[in-house]
């Protein structure tokens, strides 16, 4: 949590082989030398290693960030609306073509998603933004990736992670929902499964989902004791319990629903077979951890007001909220199923260690730990202390609370050209400048390790002029 995006590739494009202007004839150009540097750092942050992506988001942001101005000023002009202050005229001289990766649409396994040819700058646009929101997204991830590791965080350092990947993923929904006010992208029609008007709005509501959800994440002392609890280097157990503070369970109960209502909107938009299977199977864990997080708060509510029967029962809806088939025996698990849930517990282990794609449950599985452990302290407390009768759970879920929202989002407020930026393009381009094309060339290998290597002892840059072909590195 939240979702691994993997950010689109795009081909290389002149602007102003297809666009010019006649009182900014400057304007293509400039817009062109901003594209090329995106293009080259999204095929960089492609090609990178897994671990070393977290490092290179603040590049791709940036690149991004700065196009974005340009882009939006061509898609006004063509729209024959004011940039700012000026008037822009904008000519057409053919319908722009570009090629963006879609990476949101099922593709078979073993294939690389497709990268098929767009007409017209809304599409442009369209995928542009959303490449800026699948960013804030990541950068949240970074941030929230160190509750996820099994060390031990300060109250500052974890509501400071929760608070800067907040920021993040309500940015990221107030893209979306900026693409949808756009009337050229929420109209468009046969266009690739990421720019849909239906995937947007989808992508929207997961990324106010997850904001919503670990708000709860800051002020949650159970999960944090558990995440201690499997840090091998913890010793405060020698010396003193953990300490859990009171929370206030029933209002953190209303805003995990609140989530799991966004989820669920999201669930329902992205249809299964046009998007790819890991996204649809996000929104639906999304939904399940919202809500067994709530029926997990309102066990803890029962159990501080000393209703430990009726905790007991809520945690179990939780289980069963989470879709955890197994039972369990003195708090261990048993069967197949327990087996199959621990396995999977340190597949994900792995992954969060490893820097890999962890978090595809939607911290599903993290949950279902703080679910485990809370239901063998207190059942054996029960046991032994104070025996209640642990009432069915069935009748508990379909008494739950109406969800509460917790955030209000912002509109986007898209980064414009400012006036001194505007007037300098007022200005011929000189004959002989020519726009930046970029580093990356179109045909070149984007996967991780795909970059050609150079024949031992070549000047840097100049491998095509070994061998009979550029694809390998034999000299023969």
């Amino acid at each position: 949590m939240p979702f691994p995006f993997t950010l689109p590739t795009t081909s290389s494009v002149l602007l102003s082989d297809f666009l010019k202007s006649a009182t900014h004839p400057s304007l293509p150009l400039a817009a062109t030398t901003k594209r090329s540097v995106l293009k080259d750092a999204l095929k960089k942050h492609k090609r990178l290693a897994p671990r070393d992506r977290t490092a290179h988001l603040p590049i791709v942001h940036d690149a991004v960030a700065s196009y974005i101005p340009y882009l939006l000023a061509l898609n006004a002009a063509s729209g024959f609306g004011d940039v700012g202050p000026e008037r822009v005229d904008l000519g057409v001289k053919k319908p722009l073509e570009v090629e963006w990766r879609s990476t949101l649409s099922a593709t078979l396994p073993g294939r690389e998603p497709p990268r098929p040819k767009l007409v017209g700058l809304h599409h442009e646009t369209a995928f542009t933004l959303s490449t800026l929101a699948y960013t804030h997204s990541l950068l949240a991830r970074s941030q929230l990736r160190m509750l996820q590791e099994a060390t031990m965080l300060s109250t500052e350092q974890r509501t400071s992670a929760v608070s800067a990947a907040m920021k993040h993923l309500l940015e990221a929904h107030s893209i979306h929902k900026y693409l949808l006010s756009l009337p050229s992208v929420s109209a468009a029609k046969d266009v690739p499964a990421d720019i849909q008007p239906s995937t947007i709005s989808a992508l929207a509501s997961i990324a106010l989902a997850e904001a919503t959800l670990i708000v709860v994440s800051k002020d949650d002392p159970y999960a944090a004791a558990v995440s201690d609890d499997r840090n091998e280097s913890n010793k405060d157990w020698m010396y003193k319990a953990p300490s859990i503070p009171k929370v206030r369970a029933h209002l953190f109960a209303r805003i995990c629903l609140a989530a799991a209502e966004h989820a669920g909107q999201a669930q329902g938009l992205l249809g299964p077979g046009k998007i790819d299977a890991d996204l649809v199977k996000y929104a639906t864990d999304l939904r399940r951890t919202a809500r067994g997080k709530a029926a997990r708060f309102l066990a803890i509510d029962a159990e501080l007001s000393g209703k430990t029967g009726e905790g007991l029962a809520w945690l179990q809806g939780a289980r069963k909220e989470l879709g955890l088939a197994f039972e369990l025996k003195d708090g261990q698990r048993k069967g197949l199923k327990g087996l199959k849930q621990s396995w999977q517990e340190r597949r994900e282990d792995k992954r969060v260690e490893k820097g890999g794609e962890w978090g595809m449950d939607a911290g599903k599985l993290e949950e279902a730990r703080v679910v485990e452990t809370l239901e063998a302290k207190w059942d054996k407390e029960n046991s032994t202390v104070n025996v209640q009768l642990v009432p069915p759970y069935e009748p508990l879920l379909a008494s739950m609370p109406t969800g509460r929202e917790y955030h209000s989002p912002q509109p986007y407020q898209p980064p414009l050209l400012d006036a001194q930026t505007l007037a300098l393009m007022r200005a011929p381009p000189d004959p002989e400048e020519r726009a930046f094309r970029g580093d990356e060339e179109d045909s070149g290998g984007e996967e991780y390790g795909g970059r050609k290597s150079e024949p031992v002892g070549a000047f840097p840059g100049t491998s095509q002029d070994y061998g009979r072909s550029g694809t390998g590195n034999s000299y023969y």
